[in-house]
């Protein structure tokens, strides 16, 4: 595993970690399928704050530090690209479900498709960038993405596409159902969410120095889909043909306070339901402490790890490849060997 440079920046270096180790690839069926009256979801993050700290975001400065801090997303859009250009297929139109400023949208050109839908909860945020930025015809919705078949019509879509957003929806097995409802038979779904090890360096010098400080821990950051378990969660949403890989982006920062800087003008600060607003500076302080104790690089810098897990499924169709029932093979192995 190779780690390389892909950009300098004014108070981070990028690199990402070429991991891409295939966590599942299944050319078979789903398994039973849930329904998405199965059980309610469970509330963990406060949509609504979200809404507001990503409009904040996309408005402070009129954009500028927004697009300062693009670096992990745009970085993430290209590998989703890699990923789209592998597919021999051109959409009529593609739906970027939690499409931000269109870190992804923009990268699409006529000869992928000739229009993107983009949809957003923060209206800010998806009017950041003007127009004359795409190659494509680009339509944006404000609209809440947890409530994607209030926007799309059932089997209307060739292909939906979303870059760092899941990690923010409270009912993800009910959201991936509402994307293969609204795909068309044999349409593509391509998605790209940050994994459980995403900032875990931050998480353990904060959980740390709140122990020390403090005596107990409150959650800071918010809590993130295991990788074992996405291509479950796609199967029993009804996709077939998966493909789940995982690839890590590390930032090396100055210290702690540019990295939680940065994180609040991406409008990505903790929006966990019953999360602390507060917190002592001195805690902090030892957090910042810790985290350069623990994890911190050769030149003084403290690295930042994302873990970006990228998944495709299609939904099913009669026209679909499928595997060969057990047995029917004709080659013995051993001739083979």
């Amino acid at each position: 595993m190779g780690i390389i440079t892909v950009r300098s920046l004014a108070r981070a270096r990028l690199w990402v970690a070429q991991t891409r180790g295939y966590a599942a690839v299944s050319a078979s069926g789903p398994t039973p399928s849930l329904t998405m009256h199965t059980l309610g979801p469970f509330q963990v993050f406060d949509r609504e704050t979200k809404r507001i700290q990503k409009d904040r975001a996309a408005s402070k400065d009129g954009g500028e530090s927004s697009r300062t801090v693009d670096y992990v997303r745009d970085e993430i859009a290209d590998r989703m690209m890699e990923r789209l250009e592998d597919i021999k297929r051109k959409f009529s139109t593609i739906v970027d479900l939690g499409s931000g400023s269109g870190h992804f949208s923009k990268l699409l050109d006529p000869d992928k498709t000739q229009k993107c839908i983009m949809i957003d909860s923060s209206h800010e945020t998806l009017h950041r960038d003007p127009d004359s930025e795409f190659e494509v015809e680009v339509e944006r919705v404000h609209a809440n993405e947890e409530n994607l078949l209030q926007i799309i019509s059932p089997n209307s879509q060739e292909a939906i596409v979303s870059c760092l957003s899941l990690h923010w929806v409270n009912d993800l097995p009910g959201v991936l159902i509402q994307i293969k409802e609204a795909l068309q038979p044999d349409g593509l779904f391509l998605g790209a969410m940050f994994g459980g090890e995403t900032l875990f360096e931050l998480r353990t010098a904060l959980q740390l120095a709140e122990v020390d400080r403090e005596g107990g821990i409150s959650p800071h950051i918010s809590p993130m889909t295991d990788t074992r378990d996405v291509s479950n969660l796609l199967g029993r949403a009804g996709f077939t043909l998966l493909t789940v890989d995982i690839d890590e982006v590390k930032v090396a920062y100055p210290s702690m306070w540019e990295l939680m800087d940065d994180l609040r003008d991406m409008g990505e600060s903790n929006a966990v339901i019953g999360r602390r607003h507060i917190v002592h500076r001195d805690t902090l302080a030892a957090a910042s402490a810790i985290y350069k104790e623990l994890h911190g690089n050769g030149d003084g810098t403290v690295p930042a790890t994302f873990q970006v897990i990228f998944m495709i499924g299609w939904k099913p169709a009669p026209t679909q490849p499928r595997p060969l029932e057990r047995g029917s093979g004709k080659t013995n192995l051993k001739d083979v060997l």
